[in-house]
């Protein structure tokens, strides 16, 4: 080949081929789709977050309000009663006051790995299930969830499998504790409740039958999950009970610790029950008529009904005062 050509080849290489020409498209009647902007869905989540939090918020505020009825109704009339001078009645009763949300806790601990900052949303849960109406305080802990996404993707399922197995294991304590107090305690009840407390019973052993025959419809966790929940729950119960009737027999100790087992017992019943009427007053009449004693110990379950509810604002008092730092921390750093 020649020089020349050789020159020629090389040049060919930079020079840049024709365009190629191609029919414009076709005209067509359907207008462009509009481009979609990411952006837009953001506000979706923004309602999402907004709406756990105002669902939260109202709770609180219900809450907040009934805590202070309860309160100023029947509460300081509670506590400004009999005093009992024993502290191990306080260290049992703060053992059976925190029985329930810790064991909560050790439930979303194993289900969802919660943060510590869980055990006071527990907490709340608990007051505005015991101060609201039932179940509130389940929907306050989803409302919570809901707006810590990051944690969890989908708290519904597990915190109404919770509830449930909750009811359940109650309704089977309930059932047990039946089958051993009312032989014992047949001839204390009127007549007239008899026949009430046997129907009483079969609502709840008709509703877990139920629950348990279609688990599979209702249950979201696995089986194994739904054996842990229930494990701790009965735990729990029993815990609640023995830790109370300890408090009790510290602050009357002339009364036997096996009697204020028996009346726990009584009281985990009575409280069951859905069909009896005036639940607080039967169960200080029966307590009345197995120990005696009768203004000691309407007093002294008088103070651990007030108790209770002075625990329910301390706890909304002092987890409101650390929520209200962190976000007053969080804001200052924001800025």
């Amino acid at each position: 080949m020649a020089a020349g050509d050789v020159a020629d080849a090389s040049w060919r290489r930079y020079i840049a081929p024709p365009p190629v020409m191609t029919a414009p498209p076709a005209p067509s009647d359907t207008p462009p789709a509009p481009a979609v902007s990411l952006a837009g869905l953001e506000p979706l989540g923004t309602l999402r977050r907004r709406w756990a939090v105002m669902i939260g918020a109202l709770l609180s505020v219900a809450m907040v309000a009934g805590l202070v009825h309860e309160l100023f109704d029947h509460g300081l009339a509670g506590l400004s009663r009999a005093v009992p001078h024993s502290p191990w009645f306080y260290v049992f009763f703060l053992a059976s006051y925190f029985a329930l949300p810790i064991s909560d806790f050790v439930i979303f601990r194993r289900l969802w790995r919660v943060p510590a900052a869980a055990f006071s949303a527990l907490n709340t849960k608990r007051i505005a299930n015991d101060v609201l109406i039932g179940y509130s305080g389940d929907a306050y802990f989803y409302a919570w969830a809901r707006a810590r996404l990051k944690m969890v993707a989908a708290p519904f399922g597990a915190v109404k499998d919770v509830s449930i197995v909750s009811g359940i294991a109650g309704n089977l304590m309930t059932i047990l504790l039946a089958a051993v107090a009312l032989p014992l305690g047949w001839n204390l009840i009127e007549p007239d409740l008899r026949s009430t407390i046997l129907w009483s019973l079969s609502i709840p052993l008709g509703v877990s039958a139920a629950v348990l025959a279609f688990s599979r419809r209702v249950f979201s966790l696995p089986r194994r999950d739904l054996w842990f929940i229930f494990v701790v729950d009965c735990l729990r119960l029993l815990i609640v009970g023995v830790t109370l009737a300890l408090a009790w027999a510290a602050a009357m100790p002339s009364v036997a610790a096996g009697m204020w087992l028996f009346l726990v017992a009584g009281r985990q019943l009575v409280s069951r029950l859905p069909l009896l009427p005036n639940k607080d007053l039967l169960f200080a009449n029966f307590a009345i008529l197995v120990i005696g004693q009768d203004r000691t110990l309407s007093d002294l379950v008088a103070f651990t009904a007030a108790s209770t509810l002075l625990m329910h604002v301390a706890i909304i008092t002092i987890f409101g005062m650390v929520q209200g730092v962190e976000r007053m921390t969080a804001w200052r750093r924001a800025r």
